[in-house]
C-alpha cells in the first residue's frame, strides 16, 4: 500500500504543516547504571549510577515526535510550579516546541515518571503523579488562546494519560474550536470522554477491549466496529503490538498492517510515536491506510530505541524502503 516513494513524498508534504498537542504533560527521567551485585539489605540489584537524561513525556513526547518532522508543533497543558516544571518547559522550548497555550500552576507539583535502566533493561519505575485538572479560570483562558491561533493549527491531537488535564470542558471547547481540521485521539479508558466527530481515535488492544466492554478474549475484528459506534469517529486506528495495527472505518474491510518492528528493546512511547505519525500522514493527504502503514513503520522504529525516543524522517524512509 506505501511505496518508498510515496512515503518519501508524504514526510516532505508534513514539512510545511502545524499541529498542536494537547493532553498531561510529564518530565520523563531516565537513571542509567550497571548492576554487579546484590543488595545486602534485600534481594534487590543495586544499580551504580552512570548517568541521568531527561525528556519531555506524556502528551510532550507526542510533540516531541512530530518536531522531527515539522518545525510548526506547539502544546496544550498544565506544569506544576516545581523544578520539574521549570525542566519541563525547557526542554520543551530548546526542541522549538510552542509552550504559548501552557498554563503553569504555581500550586502544583508535575508528573515526573523515573525509570532506572541497567544493562538495556528497565529495572524499576517510579512515578510521581499529580492530578492537573485545570480549573474553570485556566480553561477559559487556554480555549481563548487556542481559538486565537486555531487557523494556524492544520491538525489537533488529543494525548490523553488520565491525569486530568482533559476535562470534558476542555476537550468539548477544543474539539469545537477545532471543527474541520484533522483531529485524532490516544484515549484513556480511566478518562472516558465522548470523542464524537473526531477524525480518528487510536487506542491499543488493551484499552480497545475495555472501552467496548466484549471481554478480554474478544476478536479485534468485533472490537472495532463496537468502537467506531461507541466513539463516532470516522476512524479507528487499534495497536497490536506485536501483530501491528488493524485500521476501521464505517462500511468498510478492516485494514491490517503487520508489525514493521525488527528488535523490540522498549515499548515505552511507541503509541506516541504512532499517533504523531499517523496524524501527520493524514493532514499531509495521506489516505487513511497510507498514514497507517507510515504510523507502523514509525512505531517499529521507536520500539528498537532504548527510552522514550524519538524517530527521525530517514530512518522511517529506510524502515518502508526495506519493505519494498
Amino acid at each position: 500500500m506505501l511505496n518508498c516513494q510515496r512515503a518519501e513524498d508524504l514526510i516532505r508534504r508534513c514539512a510545511a504543516l502545524k499541529v498542536l498537542v494537547a493532553g498531561d504533560l510529564m518530565l520523563d527521567e531516565f537513571v542509567w547504571g550497571n548492576v554487579s551485585r546484590i543488595s545486602p539489605e534485600a534481594p534487590v540489584p543495586v544499580v551504580e549510577v552512570t548517568g541521568e537524561s531527561f525528556y519531555a513525556g506524556g502528551a510532550a513526547n507526542v510533540a516531541r515526535n512530530l518536531r522531527e518532522f515539522t518545525a510548526g508543533v506547539g502544546v496544550a497543558g498544565l506544569v506544576g510550579g516545581d523544578g520539574a516544571g521549570a525542566r519541563l518547559l525547557q526542554l520543551l522550548d530548546q526542541a522549538g516546541i510552542d509552550t504559548l497555550c501552557v498554563e503553569r500552576d504555581m500550586r502544583r507539583k508535575t508528573i515526573v515518571k523515573t525509570r532506572v535502566i541497567a544493562r538495556h533493561q528497565q529495572v524499576v519505575r517510579i512515578d510521581r503523579d499529580a492530578r492537573l485538572a485545570p480549573d474553570d479560570a485556566q480553561t477559559a483562558r487556554l480555549l481563548a488562546t487556542i481559538g486565537q491561533h486555531m487557523p494556524d493549527w492544520d491538525a489537533v491531537i488529543f494525548s490523553d494519560y488520565a491525569k486530568g488535564f482533559l476535562t470534558p470542558a476542555f476537550a468539548e471547547g477544543l474539539c469545537q474550536a477545532a471543527r474541520g481540521k484533522i483531529v485524532t485521539v490516544d484515549p484513556s479508558p480511566n478518562n472516558p470522554l465522548a470523542w464524537s466527530g473526531v477524525t480518528a481515535v487510536k487506542p491499543n488492544l488493551r484499552e480497545a477491549r475495555e472501552v467496548a466492554r466484549l471481554g478480554n478474549e474478544a476478536e479485534i475484528e468485533q472490537v472495532g466496529p463496537a468502537l467506531l459506534r461507541h466513539w463516532g469517529a470516522a476512524m479507528v486506528l487499534v495497536t497490536l503490538g506485536e501483530q501491528g495495527m488493524m485500521l476501521f472505518r464505517g462500511g468498510l474491510t478492516a485494514y491490517h498492517t503487520p508489525t514493521r518492528a525488527r528488535e523490540v528493546f522498549d515499548v515505552s512511547g511507541a503509541g506516541d510515536t504512532a499517533i504523531a505519525l499517523f496524524t501527520l500522514a493524514l493532514a499531509a493527504g495521506a489516505l487513511p491506510e497510507e498514514a497507517a502503514e507510515l504510523a507502523n513503520h514509525a512505531s517499529g522504529v521507536a520500539v528498537g530505541k532504548l527510552g522514550t525516543a524519538t524517530v527521525k524522517p530517514q530512518e522511517l524512509l529506510e524502515s518502508a524502503r526495506e519493505a519494498g
